[in-house]
């Protein structure tokens, strides 16, 4: 794991900024109204004063350039959010009763979808914008309309949980109404790749466990699931090509089948979230010997992975020619971190092969990293690799490279600077296993941090919160995710001059207290946005909109 341990002077710098933080006054009613209640926050959007009931029988339409359009994607996600609604509005005996009694017509009873492409392929950048309209009845229609116009069905997903937020449930009139009406919204992300990264080597997490991180994803209008599969711990991954890879898990009971891979990526992408799957070479592959260990330079020295044998990049092209099959994203991660070179130069035939080729240690890591790309490449992905690829043979690097940043500042400035794309994961703020760094720390994180040139801004895909897994497993994951994963979810969708620096517990801390609740009624986990420590119980009683 790529982990860096914080001085303890750092430590108590943080407590005491955090207490600071906490201990200001919050804002009062009024302020709180005026606050706009959407996370993340809409590139461009008016609103109103009036409140609009939506019928519980409420139906859809897609409507496509050549009329009524088909779309499986959009008629489940519709009944998602209709269920997520009317939760407590129900359906049913409870509706079928309250509607015998309403003499009262609701104002919303459709929410029209017009799509201008029935292209469903989901790539990085998509097209994800959409405008969301919701207006008041006029005098010859006494109703309200609510309408989502969007290029593709990934931009209507992404404006029917805008549209989810809107609407909220009236328990004095057991009505959903959407207030503010009339709402015009105008919508579009910041960043083509707004990621998570989840750990699924150091803790097994059940294919449930990681469909409700995915689910609750979408609520946050992140869309790429970097999907941390292998590490040197465990090896849970069926590879048919290589049957005895995943003797490397735990036990047998902690495996993911191809099926269950393919249900995975299936699963996300109705939810217009991608999959990059991620190999770790050639170091942190310690598992992968269990089942071969000629991939092991010895038995007592079992990383970084044989750079001396053919079989060795024979198998990584097994992976890669069956991860294809199974992971449509044009993107794939293959590490290349914290690669520690001793076995190769204290093992005798790693030693001889790296003097017949006059290569050093560094040489051959050089080597290994690049012969990897080679592989990828082949089979039609775009390889991402971890900074230290970069930091160390920039020149090298194939020029698709995607370089990931996680371990100082700065690095996708000088990245961009050379041409290369650049993801960024800055562990001292978007390492969401770094329990003590505060929301505001995570919020304020700015991916285009020293860097001016437009050119150069457009080569950062965006960022990426990482959920590495030695601490975090079923029974605590999601509560270590959110909501400090929503805050950079802000940060990465929504403008940069439409979000504030300053006066963050005034003018962003209560709408993300109200986002972390709305997870909460949604059955996610997410943990109280002010505690000093992530995942940690409340301190007392209290409204969950204060914590």
């Amino acid at each position: 794991m790529m982990f860096h341990s914080k001085p303890i002077f750092s430590f108590i710098f943080i407590l005491f900024i955090s207490i600071s933080f906490a201990s200001k006054a919050t804002p009062n009613h009024e302020e709180q109204q005026s606050l706009t209640y959407l996370w993340p926050l809409p590139s461009n959007f008016t609103s109103g004063n009036y409140s609009l009931s939506v019928d519980p029988s409420l139906t859809h339409s897609v409507i496509g350039n050549g009329g009524v359009a088909y779309s499986p994607l959009l008629d489940s996600a519709f009944e998602r959010y209709r269920s997520i609604i009317f939760k407590h509005a129900g359906f049913g005996f409870g509706r079928k009763l309250r509607a015998s009694f309403s003499v009262v017509p609701y104002d919303i009873t459709t929410l029209n979808i017009v799509l201008h492409s029935d292209n469903e392929e989901l790539q990085l950048g998509v097209d994800e914008s959409y405008t969301l309209l919701v207006s008041k009845g006029n005098e010859s229609y006494v109703g309200g309309e609510a309408t989502i116009e969007a290029n593709t069905a990934y931009g209507a997903l992404r404006g029917l949980e805008t549209f989810s937020q809107l609407c909220s449930f009236d328990y004095t009139t057991k009505t959903v109404q959407i207030h503010k009406a009339p709402w015009s919204i105008q919508d579009k992300p910041r960043f083509a790749y707004r990621g998570l990264m989840l750990d699924t080597s150091r803790h097994y997490l059940p294919i449930s466990i990681i469909k409700q991180v995915i689910e609750s994803m979408s609520y946050a209008k992140l869309n790429v699931l970097h999907w941390h599969i292998i590490d040197e711990e465990s090896f849970p991954l069926e590879i048919p090509t290589y049957p005895n890879l995943w003797k490397g898990s735990y036990t047998k009971w902690e495996r993911y089948t191809v099926e269950d891979a393919y249900e995975i990526v299936n699963f996300a992408q109705m939810r217009g979230i991608n999959v990059m799957a991620e190999i770790d070479v050639p170091g942190h592959a310690e598992s992968w010997g269990a089942g071969y260990p000629d991939l092991w330079p010895s038995p007592s020295c079992k990383e970084p992975l044989d750079v001396s044998k053919t079989f060795t990049f024979d198998v990584i092209s097994g992976i890669l020619s069956d991860m294809r099959k199974i992971f449509p994203f044009e993107l794939f991660h293959l590490g290349g971190d914290e690669v520690h070179t001793d076995c190769w130069s204290n093992t005798p035939h790693v030693k001889e092969w790296l003097q017949k080729h006059n290569m050093t240690t560094k040489d051959a890591y050089e080597y290994f990293v690049l012969k990897a790309q080679d592989i990828a490449i082949s089979k039609n992905w775009i390889p991402v690799n971890w900074e230290e690829t970069f930091n160390t043979f920039p020149s090298k690097l194939h020029p698709q490279t995607v370089v990931h940043n996680w371990l100082v500042s700065g690095v996708c400035a000088k990245a961009v600077a050379k041409g290369f794309r650049c993801i960024f994961s800055n562990q001292g703020f978007w390492y969401l296993d770094h329990l003590d760094v505060p929301w505001n720390e995570v919020y304020n994180t700015e991916p285009l941090e020293g860097i001016h040139k437009e050119s150069e801004q457009k080569l950062v895909l965006g960022g990426e919160v990482c959920m590495w897994g030695e601490t975090a497993d079923a029974s605590d994951v999601q509560q270590t995710i959110w909501p400090r994963a929503a805050a950079a979810a802000e940060r990465m969708w929504s403008p940069r001059d439409s979000t504030p620096a300053k006066n963050l517990n005034f003018t962003v801390l209560p709408r993300l207290q109200h986002f972390r609740c709305l997870l909460n009624r949604r059955g996610v986990a997410a943990s109280p946005v002010t505690n000093f420590y992530a995942r940690r119980a409340p301190d007392g009683a209290g409204s969950c909109y204060d914590q």
